[in-house]
C-alpha cells in the first residue's frame, strides 16, 4: 500500500508542463468553474485530489480545436491570458483536432471517453425529478413523504422520479430504513410506484464508527486506513454530517458489501435506483488505501458503482465522461449569483463528457432559507424553475406550493407544462447523446463557432434545434436574446431569421424559446 500523500506529493514521478499557445478560448477541468471559461481573467484551479464538490476530467479544449489530456490530474494556470499546465504525474497528450470547439469536442469523446451507448434511466429525462430534502431534511418518514408525493399530483405536476434524501437509514453505513419513522417502507414504495412514481435513495461511501456494521467491516479492513499496516485503525473523516470511516473502494470487498446493501434494497423493498452522494476526491486526501491509487481515483471507483443502477444520481465525479450516469450540479444557493451560474456550468458539463447533467434543485439546496418564516425570493424559485425546465433534467426540491403565492405557483406549473412539451424531444436528445457522445445541452460557440457566441452564458442549446433564454436577473422586464444563423420561431409565433440580436418583453410567466426550422 502507498500513502496518498506520497502519490500527490511525487511518486510516480512528475512529468514536464505544458503551454499552450496564446489567442485560444480555453474550457476544461472542472465544472464548478465554468462561469469562468472560456478563461478571461486570472485564475487558478488545483485538480489534484480535489474536484470542488462536483466532475472533473484532465480534459482541456480549446475553441480553436486543440485538445489536452493527461490520464492523471494537474494545475491549471491562466495567467496574463496564457494557459500552462503543472503538476501532472502522466504524460499530457496535446492534439490539433481541427478549427473548432465541437472539432476538440469530438476528438477527444472519440478518443478518450467513447459514449457506451446507453444513458440513465428515460424517466430523469422526460418528467421533472422531485427530492425530499428541503421538505423533511433529516426528518424523512413515510407519511411525510407520501403527503409530499400526494401534493405534486395535487398541484398539476406530473409524477417523475423521487428522490428519498439523507437520514432514512438507520444509520451511516446501516443501509436499511429507520424502523421508527417508516413503519412499511415496502407499502409505502408500492403505493408511490402506483402513483406513478420511481424511488431513488441517498447513500454515501461513510459508516459510522458507533454503527453495528463498523466493527464488522472494520475487521474485513475495508476502510481508508491511518497506516500502512495490516491491522491500522480506520482513518476518521470530517465530512458534513460528522466524522466517520470511509469505505475504500480500491479494496474489491468494499465494493462488493456496498453493492450488497444497494441490491439488497432493491430486492426487499423494490427501491428503483440510488443518489450516490459524497465520494469526493478531497475526503481521501489523508490515509492509505490497500491499492496504489490516488483520491481522484476514489471518487472515480465510487462513480463506477453508479454504473450497476441505471437509475443514479452522482454529485463527484472524475474522469468518466461517456457513461450513463445522471451527473448533478454541486448545490446551488438561494440566491441570483448562483443561478447566473447555471447555464455555464451545465454547458461545460456537456463538452467535458457529462451530457446527462442534472441542474440542482430549483431555487436552491440551501435548507435555511426555506425553513418557515425565512423570507423567500419568489421570483428566483419562478426564474429558476423556468432556467430548468428545459435543461437535460428538472429536479424540485423546495415545495412551490408551499413557499409561493398563487400567481408564481402557476408559473411554476406552466414552466413545468412547457416541459411536458418538449419532453419526448429531450428525450430524444439524451439517446442520441448516449450514441455520439455529443452534448444535449450546448453553448453557442459549440454550434455556431467563431461568431463571437463564447460570451454568450445566460442563453444554451438543446439539441440543434431548440435555443433557451431563461431571465437569469432579478426585476427584468426586457432580455436580449442572440439568435443564431438560421430561421426560429418563437414561443409566441414569430419569425426570427439570424444572425441578429433582438430585445424581448418578458413577464413573471414568461419562459424564452425558439426552434429551428
Amino acid at each position: 500500500m502507498i500513502s496518498i500523500k506520497s502519490l500527490e506529493a511525487g511518486t510516480p514521478p512528475k512529468h514536464t508542463g505544458y503551454t499552450a499557445e496564446t489567442n485560444q478560448k480555453w474550457y476544461g477541468g472542472l465544472t464548478a468553474h465554468g462561469e469562468s471559461m472560456p478563461f478571461e481573467k486570472d485564475i487558478q484551479i488545483n485538480m489534484i485530489s480535489d474536484t470542488f464538490f462536483n466532475q472533473g476530467q484532465p480534459l482541456m479544449l480549446s475553441a480553436e480545436g486543440q485538445v489536452i489530456w493527461s490520464e492523471a490530474p494537474f494545475k491549471i494556470n491562466y495567467l496574463n491570458k496564457q494557459l500552462s499546465l503543472t503538476e501532472n504525474h502522466a504524460e499530457f497528450n496535446v492534439t490539433q483536432a481541427g478549427s473548432t470547439l465541437k472539432d476538440a469536442h469530438a476528438f477527444a469523446s472519440t478518443t478518450y471517453f467513447p459514449p457506451s451507448g446507453k444513458m440513465p434511466d428515460e424517466l430523469l429525462f422526460s418528467a421533472p425529478q422531485y427530492n425530499t430534502w428541503i421538505e423533511l431534511m433529516y426528518e424523512q418518514n413515510q407519511e411525510d413523504i407520501l403527503a409530499y408525493a400526494k401534493k405534486i399530483l395535487d398541484n398539476g405536476m406530473p409524477p417523475g422520479v423521487l428522490m428519498i434524501d439523507d437520514n432514512w437509514q438507520e444509520n451511516y453505513g446501516v443501509w436499511d430504513f429507520h424502523a421508527g419513522r417508516f413503519t412499511d417502507p415496502k407499502a409505502m414504495i408500492d403505493e408511490l410506484h402506483e402513483m406513478g412514481f420511481k424511488v431513488m435513495l441517498w447513500v454515501a461511501p461513510f459508516v459510522s464508527p458507533d454503527s453495528q456494521n463498523y466493527r464488522k467491516l472494520a475487521k474485513q479492513g475495508v476502510f481508508l486506513k491511518r497506516s500502512q499496516k495490516h491491522d491500522a485503525l480506520p482513518q476518521m473523516v470530517d465530512w458534513w454530517n460528522g466524522v466517520s470511516a470511509l469505505l475504500d473502494f480500491s479494496n474489491p470487498e468494499a465494493v462488493t458489501w456496498f453493492d450488497e446493501q444497494l441490491k439488497r434494497l432493491q430486492n426487499d423493498y423494490g427501491v428503483d435506483g440510488f443518489k450516490f452522494d459524497a465520494g469526493d476526491a478531497h475526503f481521501y486526501q489523508d490515509g492509505y488505501s490497500k491499492a496504489n491509487i490516488t483520491p481522484n481515483q476514489q471518487s472515480e471507483l465510487f462513480a463506477q458503482i453508479g454504473l450497476h443502477y441505471p437509475l443514479n444520481e452522482l454529485r463527484a465525479t472524475w474522469k468518466l465522461g461517456g457513461q450513463p450516469i445522471a451527473q448533478r450540479l454541486k448545490d446551488k444557493n438561494h440566491d441570483w449569483s448562483d443561478l447566473e451560474k447555471l447555464i455555464p456550468q451545465m454547458n461545460l458539463e456537456g463538452i467535458l463528457g457529462y451530457p446527462f447533467a442534472c441542474p440542482d434543485m430549483i431555487g436552491g439546496g440551501e435548507y435555511l432559507c426555506f425553513l418557515d418564516g425565512a423570507d423567500v425570493d419568489q421570483e428566483l424559485v419562478v426564474r429558476s424553475a423556468q432556467a430548468h425546465a428545459l435543461m437535460p433534467m428538472m429536479q424540485f426540491s423546495v415545495a412551490p406550493w408551499r413557499v409561493l403565492d398563487e400567481n408564481n405557483l402557476a408559473a411554476v406549473v406552466e414552466a413545468v407544462n412547457i416541459r411536458q412539451k418538449f419532453s419526448q424531444y429531450i428525450v430524444d436528445e439524451a439517446r442520441k447523446s448516449a450514441e455520439t457522445g455529443e452534448p444535449i445541452m450546448r453553448m453557442m460557440e459549440y454550434d455556431y463557432p467563431h461568431q463571437g457566441y463564447h460570451s454568450v452564458k445566460d442563453q444554451f442549446l438543446i439539441g440543434e434545434s431548440l435555443l433557451v433564454a431563461p431571465v437569469v436577473h432579478a426585476n427584468q422586464t426586457e432580455r436580449t436574446v442572440k439568435i443564431p444563423n438560421g430561421t426560429w420561431i418563437s414561443n409566441k409565433g414569430e419569425t426570427h431569421i439570424g444572425p441578429l440580436s433582438i430585445t424581448e418583453p418578458v413577464t413573471a410567466s414568461t419562459l424564452l424559446y425558439y426552434q429551428k426550422q
